[in-house]
This record gives structure tokens, C-alpha cells and sequence, in this order.
């Protein structure tokens, strides 16, 4: 829901680190296994405790998933990158649940009711894009230039960080700010399969 707002806000600067990079030989590939290897560090840091350093290694992470994109529009975006892209993006996203969720036996059944919604969500992204390949849709572009259908939702990657962000800051809190994430990701998914149906009987 947020994701446009936040792309008009960053989108220059990533662009001019994007070329920055891209001249320097930097690719998008290297870019989003490099995001992929250090927000996975954040699995270790949260079962750990060490909340501030997870945090950081959280936001590294999306600066460099940010900056991929940036570079693959200078040196030329591939289909593989842009399901590279995808794919180190869910895995990050089911990282962190994880991590808390080894953290601390209560919160557990919190870290599955979300990684469940997060497998909605997913389900019902690519669920759509696949939709509008098949129906040859264009893309808005609001949330700047994707390699596919970029469907949007409740909840989103500005969003998700966010929620992210609360819950290193308030990892006492993490049961219910993950039960309000896991509702909301729920209704994302409900609410793009009702707009699936009906773009389906235009």
C-alpha cells in the first residue's frame, strides 16, 4: 500500500547508486545473492537475542535489494534476475519469522501463524502475476520498474519492513504485532483473490 510512496521517496538516490555501481561492474545478480547472504544472517542474530544487530543486517538487506534493481536498469534487467529477485526476497521474508521464533518457545506458534500468511500473500502475488502474463496486462509502474505483474495489496514490502523494524524494537511485543501482521497479510490475500475473480470474468 505504501510501496508507491516509498519508491518516489528512494527511488533517486538507488537510481544513482544503481549506475554508480553498474559502471564500477557491480550485477544485479551479485547484488541480491549479497542481499540474500547477509539478511540471512538475521536468523542466528534474532534466535540470539542480538536484536539491534539483527536489525541492521535487516536493513542492509532491503538497501541491497533496493540497489539490484537500480543496477539491473543500467546494465539491463535478465527474466532470471527478476526470479532471482523474487525468490531471495521470500526467503528473507520467512527468515525473520524463523528467527524470532527460535528465540523463544512463546513465540513460536506466532512465527508459524505468520510464515502461513506469508505463504498466502506469496501464493497470491505470483498467483496474479501469472494471471496477468496470460492476459498480457501492463503494470501500472507505480512501484517503479518490475521484471513482472507487480499486484498490490494491504500489505506490502514497506509494510513488511516496517512490521520487521517494530519487531526488533519491541521483540517483547513480538506475539501480537506478528498476530496483527499475520491478519493483515490474510486480507491481502483474500482481497487479490476476489480481484483475480473478477478481472477473470471481464
Amino acid at each position: 500500500m505504501l510501496d508507491p510512496i516509498l519508491r518516489r521517496l528512494i527511488g533517486p538516490p538507488l537510481d544513482w547508486a544503481g549506475r554508480w555501481f553498474a559502471r564500477r561492474g557491480a550485477t544485479a545478480n551479485q547484488t541480491t545473492l549479497a542481499a540474500l547472504t547477509i539478511g540471512m544472517m538475521a536468523v542466528p542474530l534474532l534466535a540470539g537475542g542480538h536484536y539491534g544487530f539483527a536489525l541492521a543486517v535487516i536493513l542492509v538487506n532491503r538497501l541491497l535489494d533496493g540497489l539490484d534493481g537500480a543496477i539491473a536498469r543500467h546494465v539491463g534487467s535478465t527474466a532470471f534476475g527478476g526470479y532471482l529477485d523474487i525468490v531471495c526476497d521470500m526467503v528473507f521474508y520467512a527468515a525473520v519469522p524463523l528467527g524470532f521464533g527460535l528465540a523463544a518457545p512463546a513465540n513460536a506458534i506466532w512465527a508459524a501463524l505468520l510464515l502461513a500468511s506469508f505463504v498466502c500473500t506469496s501464493a497470491s502475488f505470483l498467483g496474479r502475476a501469472i494471471m496477468a502474463a496470460q492476459r498480457r496486462e501492463a503494470d501500472a509502474g507505480q512501484r517503479g520498474q518490475k521484471s513482472f505483474f507487480y499486484s498490490p495489496g494491504v500489505i506490502e514490502g514497506t509494510e513488511t519492513i516496517a512490521a520487521f523494524v517494530l519487531f526488533c524494537m519491541f521483540p517483547s511485543s513480538f506475539s501480537w504485532l506478528a498476530g496483527a501482521l499475520a491478519v493483515l497479510c490474510f486480507l491481502t490475500a483474500f482481497l487479490r483473490v476476489v480481484e483475480s475473480f473478477f478481472y477473470s470474468v471481464q
